[in-house]
């Protein structure tokens, strides 16, 4: 006991004072500078402690006694060190200690540590335990040899989970990376994603281990790719054989220091259990410095999955058959903010649309008649209890507009992207005003005569783009079908067609520093499917226009969305939400749609000329063979199949493909020029 003396005493003051200021390790007194004395590598060989037979395995931890499988109270923890040991064999009367050291290390710390904990308004918690020594771990293999078949008979009835999409596995095979979740401000924790980043240490579950409890140990963040994070367990330095990816936003994941204040036990990986004699030493060197997560991290994540829309609230949404008018819905679920909406005159619940709950499809009641929007009444409204209108708040606001001065007029061109072939950016025609800064827009030369396949924007949309837009951002503008005078030229259409362009200054050109590269990954809503979320790439970047690549499908079912699009998701959305994500496209699902024979079409309820979409003859929803036409949701005359989508593949939309060509050399000055 001179030696553990001696030691202490030779151990540098301002060493010692150094580890006592650590703050990450506040509370875990298995790793502090006062349990040094009986902790160090040489006090470890010199104590004794007599070998437990593996008939005898430590089975539970009922306060700090270890009890034997017969309940008679055998073991002891001290509660100095966290070594465990036989009871009879602990020092003084109440076997609190392992030895005397430990005695009077906690008699002369026991007093600056309550002071301390009550500063840092802690409450007492027990000790989190570093399981290093080596008799301790003697016990804990003959514990895990004891349960062995217990375990085993376990495993063979336990119910294997469906596996699902490795997002991991498919970002290290491609060595791509992940959108940071700060892109997605509508995502939870989308506002306060800043304190992670790679080099932060975390505490997670220890799957490196033979023990059938739950343990823990610290992991070091690698690589970051949305809520997922590439993890591996301090001790393995630069070693990658054990690197595993983590959802960070699963409760099993923790900020330093929460295994102290909850006494949980932090055990190392069995793989390099004996690489280091003394973990508490390795661990405080190790994370001196480092960051963890904010001690508030879990709840914030609990905090941003509660929405404010519930079930049965009633709202005014585009009509999937009719673009040109909005109708009733009800609120019938809820899934990480993203809302499936029940047409109000659905009998069987089944003539649904899926939308984000930030969308500016969806409007509170009465929007329609305050702006002058077409708006379908229900004929025919089921009964039900509960029902209520969604309050007005809820909703995505829209920025306003001075509608006084120089503003939008009929028959003003512009371009625009067409909502039924969301690949495509469209010569289009400002059809109606409407108040509150709304268009109705209409794609030349694929309207309907009753204006029925028109659709609303926003003046502030950024779906919509002044003449030229295309040109200057060298991006291929589908022109007016029929029209022959190719390769298109806003010049001489204008003054064909004795039109004007909306000026330039009546668009939006706000562009936010959204944050995303070209070859980003992220899951992203078909919109033309629009209860399907599947795996993504950013593959062009216009300004605030992002050009979105379904991966394993060809780049005609490409999308143009916009950077703050509520349809849009970091990676690992959809496992933090529970919602089904669709995984890429194989081979032959893209085949057999290819494949299908042109089915004869049903008569057409719209005058003009419409986009067609073909669906695989094995996935069409319902048994139906018939084609269908297409809609913004992809199906007007059948409803698509209820969430979850089984399986990894999907039918996609086959909308009619515009044949596009570069705009002519045409600049805007000469547009403006043309347009005063």
């Amino acid at each position: 006991m001179e030696d553990t003396r001696d030691l202490a005493e030779r151990t540098p003051r301002s060493e010692r004072k150094r580890r006592d200021s650590f703050g990450m390790f506040d509370g875990y007194d298995s790793c502090s500078d006062e349990s040094t004395s009986s902790s160090s590598s040489e006090d470890s060989e010199d104590e004794v402690v007599p070998s437990i037979p593996v008939s005898l395995p430590i089975i539970k931890n009922n306060g700090q006694v270890y009890t034997y499988p017969d309940g008679k109270a055998g073991m002891a923890t001290c509660e100095m060190c966290g070594m465990v040991g036989v009871r009879d064999a602990f020092y003084s009367k109440t076997k609190r200690f392992c030895s005397v050291s430990c005695s009077r290390s906690y008699s002369s710390n026991s007093k600056k540590a309550s002071i301390l904990a009550r500063l840092q308004g802690k409450p007492p918690t027990k000790k989190a335990k570093v399981l290093q020594k080596q008799p301790l771990m003697a016990k804990l293999a003959a514990y895990a040899q004891y349960q062995a078949s217990q375990q085993n008979q376990a495993k063979s009835k336990a119910v294997v989970p469906t596996e699902s999409f490795d997002w991991g596995q498919y970002i290290c095979s491609n060595n791509t990376a992940g959108a940071p979740v700060s892109c997605f401000k509508h995502a939870p924790m989308g506002t306060c994603w800043g304190d992670v980043a790679e080099g932060v240490r975390i505490e997670v579950i220890n799957s490196d281990t033979s023990l059938p409890t739950k343990v823990y140990w610290i992991a070091e963040i690698i690589k970051l790719a949305g809520f997922k994070a590439l993890l591996r367990y301090e001790g393995f330095d630069s070693d990658s054989s054990k690197d595993f990816w983590r959802n960070l936003c699963v409760p099993e994941v923790h900020p330093v220091g929460w295994c102290a204040s909850s006494g949980k036990p932090l055990v190392p990986p069995k793989s390099i259990q004996h690489k280091y004699s003394n973990w508490k030493v390795f661990l405080v060197k190790r994370l001196t410095g480092a960051k963890t997560l904010p001690p508030d991290f879990n709840a914030k994540v609990h905090e941003n999955m509660q929405f404010p829309f519930k079930k049965l609230m009633r709202v005014e949404v585009v009509d999937k058959n009719y673009l040109c008018r909005t109708r009733v819905a009800l609120v019938e679920q809820v899934i990480g903010g993203r809302l499936r909406l029940v047409y109000e005159e659905s009998q069987d619940g089944s003539d649904d649309f899926w939308c984000h709950m930030y969308s500016p499809l969806i409007h509170s009641i009465g929007w329609s008649r305050s702006i002058g929007h077409r708006f379908k009444r229900s004929d025919i409204t089921r009964k039900i209890e509960g029902k209520m209108d969604a309050p007005a708040p809820l909703f995505q606001k829209v920025k306003d507009v001075d509608q006084s001065g120089d503003w939008f007029r009929d028959g003003m061109k512009l371009e625009a992207i067409d909502p039924l072939n969301l690949s495509a950016i469209c010569v289009a025609t400002v059809r109606k005003v409407l108040a509150d800064g709304y268009l109705m827009i209409g794609i030349d030369g694929s309207e309907a005569v009753d204006g029925s396949d028109w659709f609303c924007y926003h003046g502030t949309s950024p779906s919509i783009f002044p003449a030229g837009f295309c040109e200057i951002n060298d991006i291929e503008l589908t022109p007016p079908r029929g029209y022959t005078k190719l390769p298109f030229k806003w010049f001489d259409y204008l003054r064909e067609t004795g039109s004007i362009a909306a000026p330039v200054k009546l668009f939006n050109k706000d562009v936010p520093n959204h944050g995303f590269r070209q070859g980003m990954k992220l899951e992203a809503v078909d919109l033309m499917e629009p209860r399907l979320v599947c795996v993504a790439t950013v593959t062009r970047i216009v300004h605030r226009l992002l050009r979105i690549h379904f991966d394993g499908w060809e780049d005609e079912y490409d999308q143009w969305v916009d950077c703050e699009s509520p349809d849009l998701y970091p990676v690992g959305w959809c496992q933090l939400t529970g919602y089904q994500l669709q995984p890429p496209a194989s081979q032959s699902n893209r085949d057999m749609s290819q494949s299908v024979p042109k089915q004869k079409k049903k008569a057409q309820q719209y005058k003009g000329q419409k986009k067609k979409r073909k669906i695989p003859v094995g996935r069409r929803p319902f048994g139906q063979t018939g084609a269908r036409r297409s809609s913004f949701s992809g199906d007007e005359e059948q409803s698509p199949p209820p969430y979850p989508i089984q399986g990894p593949a999907r039918p996609r939309p086959r909308t009619h493909l515009h044949q596009t060509h570069k705009s002519g050399n045409v600049t805007l000055q000469k547009i403006k020029e043309n347009s005063l």
